[in-house]
């Protein structure tokens, strides 16, 4: 695999507003510890966009995670919508989707894409306001999904979920639309091929990181800088140096920019055996699925 100098990690969050403090961003350099860019600042989405486009235009040898899902279920039903005329055919068509509805909504808000008649009838909005479209149960998952659910690499919800506080698909939306925006000029992967230098853009799970740093399913939140310390050691990493409270949106993107650079160099997370053309262009990959 082709070397990155640079590993960054994203907490994300889909919740109104302009400045969220579920956003945080992480660096490590080279065999450094890994630091919080701008520490204590509370992040805006379009923040994070410029800071995006001026690592792509720097051409950084960056390899950097969202902690966000890039797309709904697609392959379960040939289709991210089905009954709806404009159902998207692959990614970009869909993150340019959700943008063309949104594009109203201030600070990359996603209210205009699930107020859409046809949209809507395929979510679960809160108690009681399900759509008619919606699967019972967990709701419809990504291949990746069923694929970690089954192995037991990670636990999986359905995008098409919006309630509750494991429900990602409103952090998913507002990322798709940054995703929109930075399509061109910063590759994601798998959709696109592996470039032979500059940035490039993975989906992840920071719980991941927490796993392999050898904390337990469900108790991966480290709100403590000793603590923090401890899971970046068990990751051969260097520590943060930090002492008392610490918030877990922090100690995520710290811990996962570590992990990222632990495990890039492998090959296993870059050729997970059900991956193929067809569901990179649809439904895409979280990176550290095998």
């Amino acid at each position: 695999m082709r070397r990155f100098t640079h590993f960054a990690a994203i907490d994300w969050s889909g919740a109104r507003g302009e400045r969220q403090r579920g956003i945080a961003l992480a660096v490590a350099i080279g065999a450094g510890a890994p630091e919080l860019v701008r520490p204590g600042h509370i992040w805006s989405r379009a923040e994070m966009l410029g800071w995006l486009l001026d690592v792509a235009a720097a051409g950084t040898d960056m390899l950097i995670g969202f902690d966000f899902s890039a797309a709904f279920a697609f392959a379960d039903h040939g289709a991210y919508f089905p009954d709806w005329s404009e159902s998207p055919a692959d990614l970009p068509e869909l993150w340019a989707l959700v943008e063309r509805l949104s594009a109203r909504d201030p600070h990359f808000g996603i209210d205009g894409f699930l107020s859409h008649p046809e949209a809507r009838r395929h979510f679960r909005h809160a108690k009681g306001d399900v759509g008619d479209l919606f699967e019972g149960g967990a709701g419809r998952l990504r291949r990746v999904e069923r694929h970690q659910r089954d192995t037991k690499q990670a636990a999986s919800v359905s995008n098409f979920n919006l309630v509750g506080a494991a429900q990602v698909g409103k952090a998913s939306l507002a990322g798709m639309r940054v995703l929109h925006r930075l399509r061109g000029l910063l590759p994601l992967w798998p959709l696109d091929p592996v470039p032979a230098g500059g940035p490039l853009l993975v989906e992840i799970y920071t719980s991941l990181a927490a796993r392999a740093a050898g904390m337990a399913a469900g108790r991966s939140k480290i709100r403590d800088g000793a603590e923090l310390d401890a899971a970046l050691a068990a990751l051969g990493s260097r520590g943060t140096g930090l002492s008392g409270p610490v918030s877990d949106h922090a100690a995520d993107a710290l811990l996962a920019a570590a992990w990222l650079r632990a495990i890039a160099g492998d090959a296993a997370p870059w050729s997970p055996a059900p991956l193929s053309n067809a569901l990179a262009a649809t439904e895409g990959w979280t990176f550290g699925i095998i």
